[in-house]
């Protein structure tokens, strides 16, 4: 790519300048992905100990430099920092005028569309917010995941979708168009359906090892507090039948006593509940009554669950 025209004009650019702000889960992952697809990541911005390591190990050819000095060689100009500090760094790179016109800059917010980078749009920058629907451990699994993810994209026009397309089809994943005014729902959605997926399957492990301590079977795992136990494996085959259920069939997936309408063994789940810890109990009490709501069932349970 030899000019700004060129920037805007080609929506499938084979060969791009790849700088990341900053070098953390996201801009790690992304940048390998990146970089397997033929692009070349130059230089990234990392300050704490995890992102130097990750962009070590997952970006060893890159240079470790200040984003304003990452900023200014990118042709395109990655921004994976927190929601909370996007707002700040894109307010300072424009300030400075680091970013130079012609320059493709996206962000990884989910929370956020284009107008967030509107300092950047008014240099000259084409916008692009390109959102991995996938959670990212730091882990070596996360760039193998990007391959499954799907990609929430916003541009401002038509060439900024093309751009935005193309490099997510090149890092694997499946782009999906997701209009500005509709990002804050998006990421609601996302949010619930992952973030909350994580509470509920805890709190699970954390009842089911309450009820399965004592002495087991002859040569049975000892039931403790560490990840990946007795509770986890027995808990891990219903939760993933459950979840390919509900992707597959919607709420029909739904089973068990809250939609048989079965009152009086939802009273005592939430009585054995509560000797544990309250807090599971109303956890339960919570989804129990959303997921009546869902079922249609029994008028009584929805008058206990709502404490009628």
């Amino acid at each position: 790519m030899t000019s700004d025209k060129d920037v805007w004009s080609d929506p499938a650019p084979a060969r791009l300048t790849v700088g990341i702000v900053s070098a953390g889960r996201v801009g790690s992952a992304l940048g390998a992905a990146l970089e397997r697809a033929g692009h070349v990541v130059f230089g990234v911005s990392a300050i704490s100990d995890a992102s130097l390591r990750r962009a070590a190990t997952r970006l060893p050819d890159s240079q470790v430099l200040p984003a304003e000095e990452v900023a200014a060689r990118s042709e395109l100009l990655l921004l994976a920092v927190p929601d909370a500090e996007l707002p700040g760094l894109i307010t300072g790179l424009a300030a400075a005028k680091a970013v130079r016109p012609g320059t493709i800059v996206a962000h990884t917010s989910g929370a956020n569309g284009v107008g967030i980078l509107a300092p950047l749009t008014a240099l000259g920058a084409l916008p692009l917010a390109i959102h991995p629907a996938m959670t990212f451990t730091g882990h070596d699994e996360d760039v193998a995941r990007l391959a499954n993810a799907c990609f929430g994209i916003t541009a401002a026009d038509d060439i900024g979708y093309a751009i935005a397309q193309s490099l997510v089809i090149e890092m694997g994943g499946e782009p999906v168009r997701v209009s500005e005014e509709h990002r804050t729902l998006y990421h609601a959605a996302l949010a619930h359906g992952s973030n909350h997926l994580v509470t509920l399957i805890v709190d699970a492990v954390e009842a089911l090892r309450a009820a399965l301590a004592g002495p087991g079977l002859l040569g049975q795992q000892t039931v403790d507090d560490q990840p990946g136990g007795l509770a986890e494996r027995m808990l891990a085959p219903l939760a993933s039948a459950a979840l390919d259920n509900a992707l597959r069939r919607g709420p029909a997936a739904l089973t068990g006593p809250v939609a048989r309408g079965d009152v009086a063994a939802v009273a005592a789940h939430l009585e054995a509940l509560e000797a544990v810890d309250p807090r599971l109990a109303a956890g339960y009490r919570a989804q129990s009554l959303r997921s009546a709501e869902r079922a249609k069932t029994n008028p009584a349970l929805l008058d206990l669950l709502e404490g009628r």
